[in-house]
């Protein structure tokens, strides 16, 4: 495959990288693009140096088959029918196109099929927060039909870009110090904060990260279910957990549950409560599998469970899981190329 990274000095964009050479994905030649400020540096990728060229509107995508984009949802819009007019798949990382009728939202695990049907060649990578959830979910869905979920998120720097990451780094070092800390990614001070608040407010309150979990969860699963979600940003890396609350049509029980979820695509139980045993931030990153554990009955709901994970927000819930919409392309033969 010809593959192109748009946004490769991004936190994003150089997990890509690290993942393709990692998967030994089929490539047969690996184009870089960027900004023109990143332009004419290098990275490097199997031994060698690529070097990354400036996103311009021009034939640069002809003969690409799959563009992985991570760029801003701006970028993303405004350069989509660049990326695709030769017959690119372009798999975005962006919010830009999550909610068009006409672009699939896939989760491998959850709906791959939906890759078979993109109009505009363009397939949306969901949000992170929702990837993580939705592959847990998935497994119950199966047993019984999931009809309501309440989640409180607990998101890392990762979430906002590799200078956010080296923000809460400094910061942390500042605070320790004695000195005044420098804040500019985030609205206060992350380090030793919890901040109840990711991207801006919209309707009822809620900001738009919520507003993606309900909207994103229902287009990705096909489902009527509905979705309360509260984000918060924690100071932790490159992780993000999630304590989940379910109701199910049929009661279920945690042991049924587990079962489910042991056998799960992408999913590793870690839970044994009575050891100390379960998903962590710390043990999560770098790794590729959502981690799940405290798995319980709910105590004031019937048909009730709960539940607690943690996922690498660089990986699965963004790059990770855009390679693997691409993998399941290649092994489908659901490109034009092929």
């Amino acid at each position: 495959m010809n593959v192109a990274i748009v946004g490769a000095s991004g936190a994003v964009g150089q997990e890509f990288l690290r993942l393709l050479e990692e998967r030994n994905f089929p490539l047969t030649s690996l184009a870089l693009f960027g900004s023109k400020r990143s332009a004419g540096t290098t990275c490097p990728f199997k031994g060698k140096n690529l070097l990354i060229k400036e996103l311009q509107h021009n034939d640069d995508f002809k003969g690409i088959d799959i563009a992985l984009a991570s760029a801003g949802g701006g970028i993303s819009k405004e350069f989509a029918e660049t990326i695709t007019q030769h017959g690119a798949v372009m798999i975005d990382n962006s919010s830009a196109f999550r909610m068009d009728a006409d672009v699939p939202l896939v989760v491998p695990e959850v709906n791959p099929d939906d890759c078979r049907q993109r109009p505009r060649n363009i397939i949306a990578n969901p949000n992170c927060t929702t990837i993580l959830m939705v592959v847990v979910l998935k497994a119950i869905e199966q047993l019984s039909h999931i009809t309501r979920v309440q989640v409180a998120s607990y998101q890392s720097a990762s979430g906002a870009g590799a200078a956010a990451m080296a923000e809460l780094q400094t910061q942390l070092q500042q605070v320790l110090a004695g000195d005044s800390v420098a804040i500019e990614k985030f609205k206060y001070q992350l380090a030793f904060n919890l901040i109840p608040q990711i991207d801006v407010f919209a309707d009822h309150d809620y900001t738009k990260e919520e507003l993606k979990m309900y909207n994103e969860t229902r287009k990705i699963m096909h489902s009527n279910i509905e979705v309360s979600a509260t984000c918060v940003r924690v100071p932790v890396m490159r992780a993000h957990s999630e304590a989940v609350w379910l109701e199910t049509e049929q009661p279920l029980t945690p042991e049924q549950v587990r079962k489910a979820l042991q056998t799960a695509a992408g999913v590793t139980v870690v839970d044994n409560p009575a050891q100390g045993e379960y998903p962590m931030p710390l043990f999560a990153a770098d790794k590729d599998n959502v981690f799940v554990g405290r798995i319980r009955k709910d105590l004031s709901r019937p048909n009730g469970i709960t539940l607690w994970l943690s996922g690498d927000q660089i990986r699965k819930g963004a790059a990770l899981n855009a390679i693997q919409i691409a993998e399941y392309m290649i092994d489908h033969k659901l490109l034009p190329s092929q």
